[in-house]
């Protein structure tokens, strides 16, 4: 017997005593394990969808015997930056950028005033059947895209908006993703503000704009962000609606120009470089605030 803390216990239960530090340690390396496998699958992941980008660049910048050469050549002997030039004489692809500019800055301007002001009924005003209207709303993209097509042409047809810049932004003004993604972040804000802001007399609208606006700043650009790639790589609509060489948006161009490049493939790829170099660029400065939005608004996955 040894008396412990003023008590006399055996000898043994000392020497067999749980050493919970020995199970901390065991825990420590396990995780360690399961990170280092995580780390290596995301790795190998992130090279599968890399090498397509690489070898696209790779081959814009080679000559047209390298672009087809057997065994591949990753690393042209010679830069030849002179593909761009040569891809822009064979196809109006300047034209092709200032219409997806267009198009893509419309589109996102127009779809933020809409979903600022809808989320914000949705998340601070009161009115009947507020919940069930949200609700059949978030139900709505349950329902695929291609489904809405026909009746979107239809409708564009009978406005007679087919070959106008109007039939590519009009459609796509609106987003339920978005409503949701920047109502969540408005509910966020205390709902004291709103109320003593009602109480000094200020306008709903004029508190949108001055209080809920600067404090969901990452969650509407998140939002514009997304916006922004999505418009930019917009293809089936902009085939659909449009005829007209000269309303072509770069994804349209860039199909076209497959046909008429022929199998110039290191044209092909100085084409596909200028259509996606853009929307990479701003994701790779823009993306942390696309997951601030994302965390403040509780969406996961």
């Amino acid at each position: 017997m040894e008396e412990i803390r003023g008590k006399k216990v055996p000898i043994l239960m000392k020497w067999f005593k749980p050493k919970t530090k020995d199970k901390t340690q065991l825990v420590t390396v396990g995780d360690k394990y399961t990170r280092a496998v995580a780390y290596v699958l995301l790795t190998i992941g992130a090279f599968t969808m890399l090498i397509p980008f690489l070898w696209m660049v790779s081959t814009s910048l080679k000559s047209p015997a390298e672009a087809v050469s057997m065994p591949p050549i990753w690393i042209p002997k010679s830069f030849k930056v002179e593909n761009f030039l040569k891809a822009f004489e064979v196809a109006p692809f300047g034209r092709y950028f200032l219409n997806s500019v267009l198009i893509t800055s419309l589109s996102t301007i127009g779809e933020l005033l809409t979903t600022i002001l809808a989320a914000f009924a949705f998340a601070k005003m009161q009115f009947y059947g507020k919940n069930l209207l949200f609700t059949i709303l978030i139900a709505t993209m349950m329902v695929p895209g291609e489904l809405l097509i026909i009746p979107n042409y239809l409708t564009i047809s009978r406005l007679g908006l087919i070959n106008t810049y109007a039939a590519m932004i009009v459609p796509y003004v609106a987003s339920v993703f978005s409503v949701f993604m920047l109502k969540q972040n408005f509910e966020s804000v205390p709902n004291e503000l709103y109320y003593a802001a009602k109480v000094d007399g200020s306008s709903d609208f004029k508190f949108l704009w001055t209080i809920m606006v600067p404090l969901s700043k990452s969650a509407i650009v998140a939002v514009s962000i997304l916006k922004i790639i999505g418009s930019w790589n917009a293809f089936m609509w902009p085939l659909i609606v449009t005829n007209d060489r000269m309303l072509r948006p770069l994804p349209v161009g860039l199909q076209a120009f497959t046909t008429e490049a022929g199998t110039q493939y290191e044209l092909l790829m100085a084409a596909s470089v200028i259509v996606v170099a853009p929307m990479v660029i701003i994701y790779l400065f823009l993306q942390r605030y696309i997951i601030m939005g994302v965390s403040k608004s509780g969406l996961k996955g």
